[in-house]
């Protein structure tokens, strides 16, 4: 840690320390807290800018509510590191998103106090309504809070919660984080009075009983229903949450405990659902980070002092750049290239894009079901979107992959990012299943490159097809196989044999980055080695010639080993009637834990010594 004095933070273990604390204490506790984010960030990498906006509302939350029973759900909970150091995690902090180390997301295996596991957006509303009827059902005086932030309730499953949330009568509190000032006009002083006014008793007593004497004269009902709306949309901007059946309160200004605790304090005693609109800001307190959220949205290890530094010699071109350079190449050569992605753009490599063709570039939010059917409307009409999207998130819109460009056989290309392990963001961003999830699909093709240069080609060999193709490819850098300029692409449904086996005992067949390891352990048991690069369609004659003269076939992904690329040549191999030992080595049936991505795969036997070493047990296995 720095030399920052923490002398309120350091004796808060949990919650209930800080609800015997005076405002001026809890104001001087924030700042400690925003202090010690910042510190414990600069050390580990993380998530800033997103933390550093939610310090007050955070304090403010569990110094009203008797949390752990009441309920908070953060929503995507990038934003919960406030909340950990809270909630006795504060000299675990060290620990964070590192092996065997706390989560940069809620976990209900690590406390108490993370009440549901978010790390994808927009699933908060549904969970604590689940929770605040599960409560009125067992009879729980209970409430439970909705943490959201203003691009999560851009999800039409957002919406959804709400709709349904609106028509009963649940202790269920949505927070709208709004955090870009997309919704709102400057907060002030007005609007911070009539926020604590209209989340108050008299208010709440005042409207209900003036609507039980209004309903025996139904025009005077409705005028003072009309009133009452336009009142409020003098200082808030909409009343579109008040049609789903919510209260709406605000919006308050989200760093000013003196607005935040009063008005909290008047929700509390307040039933049904209601909805509180905060306005924070992305890196508060912390002027780089202000000055660029973005860029402090994830940052690495970094001095406080100083900032972001660029590193003195550049690093090796990641398989997001190579992507986001083939996409302004394709889109130079082919007017009809459409770029997509749900609100992903500079994680997905697409700013480049953007900024050279705005009127061919779609940012359609965070909706990834409305992504994949938009797209396959585009290429309905013969124009070639390429949606970019994470291997986690296209999870999220399995059924419109399936009956919306599928089942029509329609020319789409998804380019699968952050496929395989992922690192520090853990199970929930892995890129596990796409391939077991995709080759099952009818017109579905999936690629599988193993380097840069092949990510760029096979790109190109999938924007050429007539019909829906995904090329995966992992997060961060490969072995540095410079792409080649041009926008060739290779043989489609084809793979290549890297290295040819002089005993004829063992093939490795690998599909995408682990071709590399695989060669590595192929030299150390004069193996065989083949590139596969396409997991759907597979390359059946290159599988039977490897078959009919080798003793072992080893298949190697970097993805879940049940239903994925292994189980595909052991269905090929069965179908042609052949009973060749395959060894299969991949992900197992468990979801992995965030840590260094290295380390990781070594854990699972996916290093070049891992996969020696399996090959060799086998071996001894079937000479025994």
């Amino acid at each position: 840690m720095s030399t920052n004095t923490y002398s309120l933070l350091q004796n808060i273990d949990d919650p209930q320390a800080m609800r015997s604390l005076s405002r001026a204490q809890l104001k001087t506790l924030a700042a400690e807290l925003r202090a010690y984010v910042i510190d414990s960030v600069s050390m580990t990498g993380g998530h800033l800018s997103s933390n550093l906006g939610t310090v007050e509302l955070t304090v403010a939350l569990h110094t009203v509510f008797n949390t752990p029973y009441d309920r908070i759900v953060w929503d995507v909970g990038h934003q919960t590191y406030p909340h950990k150091i809270l909630t006795g995690r504060r000299e675990r902090m060290s620990s964070l998103r590192q092996l065997g180390g706390l989560s940069g997301f809620p976990q209900r295996v690590e406390s108490e106090y993370d009440t549901f596991g978010t790390a994808h957006s927009s699933t908060s509303i549904s969970a604590a309504l689940g929770m605040a009827l599960a409560a009125k059902q067992k009879g729980e005086d209970r409430r439970a809070i909705a943490v959201i932030g203003d691009g999560a309730m851009t999800a039409g499953m957002a919406f959804e919660a709400l709709n349904n949330g609106g028509v009963h009568d649940a202790n269920l509190l949505v927070i709208l984080n709004d955090n870009d000032m997309s919704i709102s006009p400057p907060v002030g002083a007005l609007n911070r009075y009539l926020a604590q006014l209209m989340s108050g008793q008299f208010y709440a007593k005042a409207r209900d009983v003036g609507k039980s004497v209004l309903k025996q004269v139904p025009p005077l009902l409705e005028l003072a229903k009309r009133l009452e709306q336009q009142a409020k949309g003098m200082v808030v901007p909409a009343t579109m949450f008040e049609q789903f059946g919510f209260n709406y309160i605000g919006p308050i200004d989200g760093h000013d405990l003196d607005s935040l605790i009063p008005t909290l304090e008047n929700i509390k005693g307040l039933k049904g659902p209601q909805f509180l609109h905060v306005v924070t800001k992305k890196g508060q307190g912390y002027k780089l980070a202000e000055a660029d959220p973005i860029a402090y949205h994830g940052p690495g290890k970094f001095d406080p002092a100083v900032g972001l530094v660029k590193p003195a010699t550049p690093p090796k071109q990641t398989f997001t750049q190579v992507f986001g350079n083939w996409l302004c190449d394709m889109a130079a050569k082919d007017q009809r290239l459409v770029g997509i992605t749900p609100a992903m753009r500079e994680g997905s490599g697409m700013v480049e894009f953007h900024k050279r063709f705005p009127g061919r570039y779609y940012d359609v939010g965070i909706a990834e079901q409305h992504a994949v059917t938009f797209a396959g409307g585009m290429a309905c009409e013969g124009v070639k979107p390429v949606v970019a999207i994470y291997s986690t998130f296209l999870q999220r819109a399995y059924d419109q992959l399936i009956h919306d460009v599928a089942l029509q056989n329609l020319p789409v290309v998804f380019a699968l990012d952050r496929a395989g392990l992922v690192g520090a963001d853990g199970a929930t961003h892995a890129g596990a299943y796409d391939i077991a999830f995709v080759r099952c699909i009818p017109n579905m093709s999936m690629a599988c490159p193993a380097d840069e240069r092949e990510t760029r080609q096979l790109l190109s060999t999938a924007y050429e097809q007539n019909h829906p193709v995904c090329v995966r490819y992992p997060r961060g850098a490969g072995v540095g196989v410079a792409p080649l300029e041009g926008l060739e692409g290779l043989p489609f449904g084809k793979g290549e044999i890297r290295r040819e086996s002089a005993s004829k005992k063992v093939a490795i067949l690998a599909f995408g980055s682990l071709l590399y390891p695989a060669l590595t352990a192929g030299e150390a048991l004069d193996a065989t080695v083949v590139n596969m690069r396409w997991a759907k369609p597979l390359d059946e004659e290159l599988l039977l010639q490897i078959a009919a003269d080798h003793e072992l076939i080893v298949t190697l992904e970097e993805g879940c080993i049940m239903g994925g690329a292994g189980s595909a040549v052991l269905e090929s191999l069965a179908a042609q009637g052949l009973k060749n030992p395959v060894l299969q080595l991949g992900l197992p049936d468990q979801f992995i834990e965030h840590g260094d991505p290295a380390k990781l795969l070594a854990l699972q036997g996916l290093d070049a010594a891992g996969i020696e070493a399996s090959i060799r047990k086998r071996l001894a296995q079937n000479a025994a």
